[in-house]
């Protein structure tokens, strides 16, 4: 269920680390194939900005993802990610490990996802995002909802309603100005 612009703020406070799934995520859910099976993922360089900004603030940003891709691993390495967790069945099992490695608190986690998959990871952390084209089952089960679509931006409104709730947007942006 979708919580209140006010719960949604509160939950934003706590935040300290950023999960993200890839596939409808980072991405719009398409997977090409080049005729040597290679495959290709496109990624908005918006969303990859928002990440940045959200590494600047000292906030860590993380994949959980149920397949493994070498583009994604480049994309990961463009952007400075190194918390990665790539073929995985099931997302919540990994959070413990997440959780361990970062010293976090499921409170301080917000993870991002698109499908059915993801529900599982969604319902253990503090603060459970879906992109508006996501399935309608995730779409429920949700904390917040974004208004752009996976792959289109939908990170990078996420990566400013953090960053703004937790009162580090000017100081992050002010480089820019």
């Amino acid at each position: 269920m979708t919580c209140t612009a006010s719960e949604i703020t509160t939950k934003m406070k706590q935040i300290k680390l950023l999960l993200l799934d890839v596939d409808g995520v980072l991405t719009d859910g398409s997977i090409t194939y080049t005729d040597t099976g290679a495959e290709i993922k496109t990624f908005n360089v918006r969303d990859g900005a928002g990440i940045r900004l959200l590494m600047k603030a000292g906030i860590t940003v993380g994949i959980v993802t149920g397949r493994r891709s070498e583009a994604l691993l480049h994309r990961c390495k463009n952007l400075g990610i190194d918390l990665i967790f790539d073929g995985v069945v099931d997302k919540a099992d990994v959070l413990d490990a997440v959780l361990e490695q970062t010293g976090t608190r499921s409170s301080e986690v917000a993870f991002m996802g698109d499908d059915l998959l993801d529900i599982s990871m969604m319902r253990r952390v503090g603060l459970s995002i879906a992109v508006s084209d996501a399935h309608d089952t995730v779409l429920e089960g949700a904390d917040m909802v974004t208004e752009r679509k996976g792959g289109a931006g939908a990170v990078r409104e996420a990566s400013e309603a953090i960053l703004k709730a937790r009162g580090l947007w000017e100081k992050t942006v002010a480089r820019f100005l």
